[in-house]
């Protein structure tokens, strides 16, 4: 996004009456409130939660194991304290419950192993009314709009278990949809029991909604949690010592939100002039173009933003924690569940962070680094020692100071959202052994040469009303809507190598479903003299550059920087629909997401 944009320019909430038919927002009701200022919340005062782990049901489906998990509204303690009495302030957020369970924010981790299936019914005991301003001017399948008039029901979910192997009809695909009790259904919605096969090696997955056109707002609202697929590999490195106990294995979910005074959660109700393009307005010759707005209030009703950035952070659901660790190594489940924030992290005690693995499994082996970035959805398994005795008693901060929008932007405030939470070393040392970290974590990953090479593309447009559109495309088509016709078809078996060229202003977390893949190499290309849609007007510059050594593993979200072509390999093994997409959310919502399939 152009740096003249204003991210942070949010309006205030307006009363609006309950929409009516023609409406394209879900009614807010009035409340005297402002936003929560960032600087009067704790920090490093609120102890890091753990999720629970879900049980399963083993008995059901012999050999499988089988969760029921509903997602519900409830009110969560996430930190938060009134400035003028100090007092807690609870938040409404979404969130999941499995079993008898209460709902949480996040969701409890399901820890599955490799080889063992799972099932796993996701239904929605949501209200019919959505927490945020939904916007209906962003596309929402065109199938859906045919059959439910302004995209309603408002809420409807649907589950994606982001990089897991699984067949198409249990993958979450976007108009798979479900409306609370199954009442409504999206046109390619198949089924309630989804199967997770859980046939590749161990993992930090994480599970989200991923519904079309909605998918940022039921996020951010709280639908998400941790998958760990573990297997024989990762038990044996635990068993001979060379990775942390279970015990010293820490899941990070990093979020950040932003809030209203009476603890709610805030999200922009309407996009401002000043997050629209000047040049859209002031075309000679041209009309303005106007922002739609409610036929009884006036009020503007068009909520999607180019990229929403909260200004407090949040891990596992709590603002700024802190855990009290032991002097020993940790192990640190690193998730970006963010919408649009990427997060570039040191310890500020100078410590190392020891990279054993991404976001399909470890890899070959640790990688020593100084500092780490992490795109939205971009997982990092993490090894941290805590044990040096110069430590002891000291607070230490895991830092960020990536800009907004990444990684051109604005600069962040290093006193809020330049702080994640705190490690604090006050804990005696248990017996538990420690453990040391091995020189080799898992043997070479190894690729099949490939078939086919194809070049995709992604673009920034402008939608109707002048507002940024992002999206993907191809070297050839240029620029692709949802509803364009499939333009990526892999065979069954096939490996290719995908070439992503990055013609905008930002960097983009792009995600490929199903697959896990190989990030090859990178290079600059001449971005002045590239014109979507003309292939001749691709001037590569310089030499390849390889993918770092932290990006050797498997992955299913890469980064890919401005004016940059990123080359991965992926072996394409299930025949069915599915979808790649930006995942910035805003971003795949309006519409940086395209349809792929795989055929037999």
């Amino acid at each position: 996004m152009p740096k003249h944009l204003n991210l942070f320019k949010f309006m205030l909430i307006t009363a609006l009456v309950p929409v009516v038919l023609g409406a394209c927002v879900t009614a807010v009701a009035p409340r005297a409130v402002s936003r929560l200022d960032a600087a009067s919340q704790p920090q490093f005062v609120n102890v890091l939660p753990l999720p629970a782990a879900a049980t399963p049901d083993t008995m059901r489906f012999p050999g499988t194991d089988y969760y029921g998990v509903r997602m519900e509204q409830v009110e969560q303690d996430l930190g938060l304290i009134d400035p003028r009495s100090g007092k807690p302030l609870f938040t409404r957020v979404w969130g999941f419950a499995a079993g008898d369970g209460r709902a949480t924010y996040p969701g409890p981790t399901i820890e599955a192993r490799t080889g063992r299936p799972v099932k796993a019914l996701w239904e929605s005991a949501l209200p019919e009314k959505h927490l945020l301003p939904v916007d209906t001017t962003v596309h929402c399948g065109p199938s859906a709009k045919q059959a439910h008039s302004h995209c309603r029901p408002f809420v409807r979910t649907v589950v994606h278990l982001h990089g897991g192997r699984v067949p198409d009809h249990s993958d979450g695909y976007p108009e798979a949809w479900f409306s609370p009790g199954f009442r409504e259904r999206g046109p390619l919605f198949s089924r309630e029991v989804y199967d997770y096969p859980n046939d590749q090696e161990a993992a930090t997955l994480w599970y989200h909604d991923h519904a079309m056109g909605i998918t940022r707002l039921n996020v951010y609202a709280g639908l998400a949690g941790f998958y760990l697929l573990r297997d024989d590999n990762e038990a044996r490195l635990q068993r001979e010592g060379l990775l942390p106990d279970r015990a010293f294995e820490i899941p990070v979910l990093i979020q950040d939100r932003a809030f209203l005074s009476d603890g709610s959660l805030f999200y922009a109700q309407e996009a401002g002039e000043a997050e629209r393009r000047p040049e859209a307005q002031e075309r000679p010759g041209e009309a303005p173009k106007k922002m739609p707005r409610d036929p009884l209030t006036g009020a503007p009703t068009a909520s999607i933003e180019p990229e929403f950035f909260g200004d407090m952070i949040l891990v596992n659901g709590k603002l700024w924690p802190v855990l009290e660790v032991e002097p020993r190594q940790y192990r640190l489940r690193l998730l970006n569940g963010s919408n649009a924030r990427f997060y570039h992290l040191w310890l500020d005690s100078g410590q190392t962070l020891h990279q054993i693995g991404g976001d399909g499994g470890l890899l070959p082996k640790p990688v020593a680094l100084k500092d780490l970035t992490l795109a939205p959805a971009e997982r990092a398994d993490v090894i941290v020692d805590f044990s040096d005795p110069a430590l002891k008693g000291k607070a230490i901060v895991l830092r960020n100071d990536a800009k907004t929008p990444y990684p051109n932007g604005d600069e962040i405030d290093p006193a809020t959202t330049g702080r994640i939470m705190a490690f604090r070393v006050t804990r005696p040392r248990s017996q538990v052994a420690d453990s040391r970290l091995p020189s080799t974590l898992r043997p070479p990953i190894a690729m099949p040469r490939a078939q086919n090479e194809r070049t995709v593309l992604l673009a920034e447009l402008e939608d109707e009303f002048g507002r940024v559109k992002p999206m993907l495309g191809t070297l050839a088509d240029g620029a692709l809507g949802w509803d364009a016709p499939i333009s990526e078809s892999p065979r069954l078996g096939a490996t290719e190598v995908w070439r992503i060229v990055n013609a905008t202003e930002d960097a983009h977390p792009v995600h490929l479903h199903l697959v896990q893949f190989r990030v090859l190499d990178r290079q600059k290309f001449d971005s002045k003299a590239f014109e979507p849609g003309k292939p001749d007007t691709l001037k590569l510059l310089g030499r390849p550059r390889p993918a770092e050594p932290n990006e050797s593993g498997w992955k299913d979200t890469v980064m890919v920087l401005p004016g940059e072509l990123v080359r991965l390999a992926a072996t394409f093994d299930l025949a069915g629909l599915f979808v790649w997409h930006c995942h910035i959310l805003e971003h795949e919502d309006h519409e940086m997401m395209r349809p792929y399939r795989v055929l037999p």
